[in-house]
This record gives C-alpha cells, sequence and structure tokens, in this order.
C-alpha cells in the first residue's frame, strides 16, 4: 500500500514538472537551457506558411447525410442547398386489388434530434441537432418529379466506374423536373412555409371496439404528397410490370427533387438530414372478396407500399451573396508568406493547406541538434469577430495532401466513446469553447507528434503539404474529386463536402506588433534535449 502510494505520487510530480517546463517558449533553436538537470524540456514555435484554396464544384454524390435549405452566414455568404434521390420499392412487383383508392401519401424524413423531456401526460420534448438558422426560420420548399436519371456508371471508359455527380448540377435537376410540385397540401407549414419542426408526431388510431392508439414519432419532416399523382405513377403502372424490379422502377419513376428557396422576407434555415432514413408510405384501400358457403362478400381492406429514398443520390448546392473578404482570400491566396485570414468552409466552399519548417535549414537545424519529440501541435485560433453572428463548426480535419490520406497520428489515436463525433480526440481538431466568450469557440488544436517525429528522426522522410478542411465525420477518411483540379488540391475528404458551415481563423502572414499576432498559427514543439 505505502509502495502503491509512493509511485502514484511520484508520477503526480513528474507530470506537474513536465506541464510547468512546457510553459517555457523557446523561439530559436539552441536558446540556453536552464538547470541542472540532466534532461531539460523545452518549447519551440516554428514558422508555419497556411493559405487558403478555393475548392469549387466537388464531387456529392452518395453522401451518408445532405444538406437541405438555405443558410445565410455573414463571414462566407448565402448556401442554396438543394437535394436529389433516386426512388426505390421495398416490395417488387406487389399485387394491386380491385377498385384501389389511395388514402394518403406521406414523406418522412427524421431529423437529428435529443429527447430532453416528458411531462406528466407523457408528451416529449425534443431537442434538434443540426438545424442552422433562427428558430423563426422558413423556406419555401417544393418536392418535384426528378426527370434526370441518375445512371450507375461512367460511360466514359466503358462503365467501369461509379458514375460521379457534382455540386453545381442543380441547373441540370431544375431543368428536368417533372410537372407541378408533389407537396401540394393546403397547409402553407408543409410548403410555402416550411419550418423544421421539433414537435414530435402523435398519431391516434381508433379500432373496432373503440379502443384508442397512440403512436409517437420522434420530430422529422413529414410532408402529404399528391394521391392522384402517385394513384397514377405507382398503383396504376403496377400491372404493366413497371415495379417488376427496382431497375425498372428507377428507369421508369427517376426518383425525388427538393427545391428550396426564400420563403418571403422571413429569415432561412438549414439541416443536415439523413435522407437514407426517409420513405414514402401510400395508404390505400382495395376489395376483397371471400366466399363462403357459395356466398360471395366484398370488403374494403388497407394496405400499403413502401418506397425508400435510396440509390443514387446528389448534394446540389449554390453559392451567393459572397462575402468580400473570403472571395478576396480564396481567389487571390499568398502562397509564398501565407493569408493572414484562412476561411475554412464545407460543401463546395474553401480549405486551407500548411507548409511546415517553411524557414530554410530550420529542419535539418532540429535534426542536428538531436531533439526528443515530446509533442506537438497546431494551434489555430478563431477570428471571433468575423465569428460572431456565424454558426461554428465543431471539428476541423488535417490530412497528408500530397497523398490523399491521413497523417500518422489519425491512424494511431484509437480512443473512442459515446459520441462518434469525438472519436479520435487525442488526434484533436475539435472546437474549445469558452464561457469567458459566451459559449462561443476559442481554437482548434490538432496534434501531429508522431508525424513531427517521424519527420525529424528519418532525413529521408518528405516534409508533405497539409491540408485543413471542417469534417462532418472524424471517422470517415474517403476522398471526393473535385469537377476543376487545382494546382495543389484534385480531391478534398467526403466529410467536408457533407458540412455546411464554415469559420474563419487567424493565419501565419499577420506583422510582428499587431494586436492579434500572438494569435497566428503555430507550430507548437516541446522537446528534450541531453546536455
Amino acid at each position: 500500500m505505502h509502495k502503491n502510494f509512493f509511485l502514484k505520487n511520484t508520477l503526480v510530480l513528474a507530470c506537474i514538472v513536465l506541464l510547468s517546463s512546457c510553459d517555457k517558449e523557446y523561439n530559436a533553436i539552441g536558446d540556453g537551457l536552464i538547470g541542472e538537470n540532466h534532461f531539460d524540456f523545452n518549447k519551440y514555435t516554428s514558422n508555419v506558411i497556411a493559405y487558403n484554396q478555393k475548392v469549387g464544384p466537388v464531387q456529392s454524390n452518395g453522401l451518408e447525410v445532405n444538406a437541405l435549405g438555405i443558410l445565410d452566414d455573414a463571414a462566407f455568404g448565402t448556401t442554396t442547398a438543394n437535394f436529389a434521390t433516386q426512388v426505390v420499392s421495398l416490395t417488387a412487383n406487389p399485387v394491386i386489388g380491385d377498385n384501389p383508392v389511395i388514402e394518403s401519401v406521406v414523406l418522412t424524413v427524421p431529423y437529428f434530434s435529443t429527447l430532453k423531456s416528458t411531462d406528466k401526460d407523457g408528451n416529449n420534448v425534443y431537442e434538434l441537432d443540426s438545424i442552422y438558422g433562427p428558430s423563426d426560420a422558413k423556406i419555401k420548399l417544393s418536392v418535384y418529379e426528378s426527370g434526370y436519371f441518375m445512371r450507375d456508371s461512367d460511360p466514359i471508359g466503358g462503365f467501369q466506374q461509379a458514375q460521379k455527380y457534382f455540386t453545381d448540377q442543380n441547373s441540370d435537376f431544375n431543368a428536368l423536373k417533372v410537372g407541378n410540385r408533389l407537396n401540394d397540401a393546403v397547409d402553407g407549414a408543409q410548403n410555402d412555409a416550411f419550418f423544421f419542426d421539433n414537435t414530435e408526431y402523435v398519431e391516434s388510431v381508433t379500432d373496432a371496439d373503440g379502443k384508442v392508439t397512440k403512436t409517437k414519432t420522434a420530430p422529422g419532416m413529414r410532408l402529404n404528397l399528391n394521391k392522384t399523382f402517385f394513384k397514377t405513377k405507382i398503383i396504376d403502372a403496377v400491372a404493366s410490370g413497371k415495379l417488376a424490379s427496382n431497375d425498372v422502377f428507377k428507369n421508369y419513376f427517376r426518383g425525388l427533387y427538393f427545391k428550396v428557396e426564400k420563403s418571403g422576407s422571413s429569415p432561412s434555415s438549414l439541416a443536415v438530414l439523413n435522407f437514407a432514413k426517409g420513405e414514402i408510405t401510400i395508404k390505400y384501400k382495395e376489395d376483397l372478396s371471400t366466399t363462403t358457403a357459395g356466398v360471395t362478400t366484398i370488403s374494403r381492406v388497407e394496405k400499403s407500399i413502401l418506397l425508400k429514398m435510396s440509390g443514387n443520390t446528389v448534394s446540389l448546392l449554390n453559392e451567393s451573396n459572397v462575402n468580400t473578404a473570403y472571395a478576396n482570400a480564396t481567389n487571390n491566396p499568398n502562397v509564398t508568406l501565407g493569408d493572414e485570414k484562412l476561411y475554412l468552409k464545407g460543401g463546395q466552399g474553401s480549405m486551407v493547406i500548411l507548409d511546415l519548417f517553411s524557414t530554410a535549414g530550420e529542419l535539418e537545424t532540429i535534426r542536428s541538434n538531436g531533439w526528443l519529440i515530446n509533442e506537438a501541435n497546431l494551434v489555430f485560433h478563431v477570428d471571433a469577430s468575423a465569428m460572431a453572428s456565424s454558426n461554428e463548426p465543431n471539428r476541423i480535419y488535417l490530412y497528408d495532401l500530397n497523398n490523399n490520406r491521413p497523417v500518422v497520428d489519425y491512424f494511431n489515436d484509437q480512443s473512442t466513446g459515446l459520441d462518434v463525433k469525438k472519436y479520435k480526440l487525442v488526434f484533436g481538431g475539435v472546437l474549445n469553447k469558452s464561457a469567458a466568450a459566451n459559449g462561443r469557440g476559442t481554437d482548434y488544436k490538432i496534434r501531429i507528434t508522431n508525424q513531427i517525429r517521424n519527420l525529424i528522426k528519418n532525413a529521408d522522410s518528405t516534409n508533405v503539404k497539409l491540408g485543413v478542411v471542417v469534417t462532418e465525420d472524424i471517422n470517415n477518411t474517403v476522398f471526393y474529386t473535385l469537377k476543376t483540379p487545382t494546382t495543389f488540391v484534385s480531391k478534398v475528404p467526403k466529410p467536408s463536402v457533407m458540412n455546411p458551415l464554415g469559420t474563419v481563423l487567424y493565419g501565419t502572414n499577420i506583422p510582428l506588433g499587431s494586436a492579434d499576432y500572438d494569435k497566428r498559427l503555430k507550430l507548437e514543439i516541446f522537446y528534450t534535449k541531453p546536455n
């Protein structure tokens, strides 16, 4: 017991020494060391060159989540997010009886939400997640039949690769939408004044004995669609074999196109949704004939057809009212000295490129000094003024830009937890928030200890360029193609396309003496050096 107590206290003391010694910052190689210990702990700050890079139209088919709505962001501009999806039938070639009459056609897509409380009457109160915009925001939402056939394979190259669809193809889908909008209910909350409602849906059903059963569903989009259209398009088409298989059906009914517009003078909002969990339920009644003792009785029975919003999908984005500072920074990056402000924007927005150890001879000098690297971090400070009225992305992601893959620290971090969005916390990139800043974000820190160790230890290691983007899913390492590659970038991480948000960070080209100089992006290296 005493031995354990001694070991524990020794470890605590060692940690205190380590943390306190890391407070000492040395901005030049070879500064004098303090103390008589065999090893001294030091902090070295290396200059970084960081500059903006416009992403532009990017591949956006098959995303795990998609944005829908309009986001007005003072720091970046207005993002309008439409969406198109194929529709598949869960029942191949259903049997339709006599005299079918549709009772209802309901489209549902769940929102991301958390149950916060339940009152004494059993009513649930939910808090919505991934909804951006004022609480009173409304948009004009129209759902159309799509006339655009989304093929699986690309004919260029002999159908050997999957077909790619891009964020800038909204005009293609808009031009080929068919007929009038399908969500034509009198209730304006389902179309012209649509809003993302946090109210749970309660359905009451009364059986033949008068017993009432209530079914409660978490908040989600719930639209009544045109019954006449689906009677003709689905019920009447069964006899002609249009639902014989989903390959036939997807060519016949090419899907749905979700179009959003401003709703008068109302502020707008945008949501990130998992449309793959959405469905269209067609409820109808048909005749059922039964014969007993030679007597035929005809009764009406309820049946349903379930359609899922799966198959090929595409996120369709448009940028307007673009902030002048954002446009100038991304269109004219300073690749030599770096940019003063860094703009990260998801979708078809922008990213940042980093050049480490940009000072001539710096890396070689560090290698010759024989330092043992304890920790290395990149710290990105948020421009609070620029982001004062903007929604902040919860996480950013750093990767090897040369090879379009994660850095070694990403792979080495196996940390998990209850929240999958907070996996790999050691690697970092999560927004740090401060009560002193009214709960707003202050900085993002990314740990690249092993990346720097390998670079210093191995003289033949390549000092690759690094890319930084916003991310929706830290666990997804897939890369998507830019429609028009730039000098430095041909692909970006897929999760950055899913995230509609952006952030403004302090860059590296900040003049000495400026009030923001200490907020510049830095590479901080904690090391030990033997005497």
